[in-house]
């Protein structure tokens, strides 16, 4: 099973890169794709979409799923 994860804006510079390809075998959600790349549990402000659509940390991931992190949007 093979999926792309995308970084977004101050995590894509913490990360150090912007998108990786990667085989999730064994992989159940997106948080276990977080701690599969970043090696630590991902911090409470992070949030995640699975294709184009917020999603919880918990959500369950597919085959060819594009799962992005991002940190909070703030405005002012």
């Amino acid at each position: 099973m093979s999926i792309t994860v995308r970084f977004f804006a101050s995590l894509r510079d913490r990360i150090g890169r912007e998108s990786v390809e990667i085989e999730v075998n064994g992989l159940d959600c997106v948080q276990d794709v977080w701690k599969a790349l970043v090696k630590q549990e991902p911090d409470a402000r992070v949030l995640a979409a699975i294709n184009a659509r917020h999603a919880a940390l918990d959500a369950k991931i597919q085959d060819g799923d594009e799962i992005a992190f991002f940190p909070p949007v703030t405005g002012g």
